[in-house]
């Protein structure tokens, strides 16, 4: 894959200079090269992806938790079933509820109708989990998928019926699709972004792991050092000048980050010249 470097505002009194990292698929790569090096899709066309704190469970050491299994109890009465994306039917009604919900979960007018038809419109989206009463066959919720077997299953969106919030449908569909997915025998199942401490109970899933620029990590004492991070006042350090960071969670020693970084650069023939990122 290329990477390109996008710069965004600097700051330039205390030496910051951020770059927003994108990953380009080259001919021969797939999506699950980039999801496995950190990157989550920046377009539904998948022709590109950006670098970000992303969280995943490696599906090899998950198992339920007491907590997963009262998840898992609260809603007995209701399956979820795979659906290819082309046998999926995107009704005029499934399409209104779905804004609907967004309007009400992420804000009004974050997802508008046309992001959402790109979004089944592109390859992002080649599965759909729906979850029905087993009893009346009545739709509670559907969940938006890449599924690249069996390197990676992306639970993207999740759209639901709000009168079910009591009995934390929500979590039991996200629960319920690692589980499956585990069982299916996937790699890993990327659950999105973690940039705020209302993203945590992401984390509740053996086998959870996150990345932190560099590398997937499973620490999470370090993923909410970095969340606690955000919430203080700019700090005069970008993350690897920080000596309580390397201190508490690498010992001090850059060379143990470096060593579990995904990239390295190495020399490389351009036509131009220059050098190449190795994954």
């Amino acid at each position: 894959m290329k990477l390109l470097f996008s710069e965004t505002r600097s700051d330039y009194g205390r030496y910051v200079y951020p770059y927003v990292i994108w990953a380009i698929p080259e001919a021969g790569e797939t999506a699950a090269d980039c999801y496995e090096r950190g990157f989550l899709p920046a377009s539904p066309e998948l022709g590109a992806f950006y670098l970000c704190r992303n969280l995943r469970v490696n599906l090899g050491e998950f198992s339920l938790t007491s907590e997963n299994r009262r998840i898992l109890r609260k809603n007995p009465g209701l399956e979820g079933r795979l659906i290819p994306r082309a046998e999926f039917d995107y009704t005029p009604e499934r399409r209104g509820a779905w804004r609907t919900f967004a309007d009400e979960r992420f804000g009004v007018g974050v997802m508008p109708f046309e992001r959402l038809d790109r979004l089944m419109n592109g390859a992002v989206i080649s599965h759909l989990l729906s979850f029905v009463e087993t009893e009346t066959g009545g739709e509670v919720g559907n969940a938006l998928l890449y599924v690249e077997a069996p390197r990676v299953a992306h639970y993207y969106y999740a759209f639901y019926d709000l009168g079910w919030r009591d009995r934390s449908l929500g979590l039991w569909m996200m629960t319920w699709a690692v589980r499956h997915f585990a069982g299916l025998g996937f790699r890993h199942l990327h659950l999105g972004t973690c940039y705020s401490r209302r993203a945590l109970y992401k984390t509740q899933f053996r086998g959870t792991e996150f990345f932190n620029g560099n590398c997937w990590g499973t620490n999470i004492e370090e993923l909410k050092f970095l969340l606690a991070r955000e919430e203080q006042s700019p700090s005069d350090r970008h993350l690897l000048d920080n000596p309580a960071y390397l201190a508490w969670f690498y010992e001090e020693e850059l060379a143990r980050l470096v060593e579990r970084s995904e990239f390295r650069l190495t020399p490389a023939p351009h036509p131009r010249g220059g050098a190449a990122i190795e994954e």
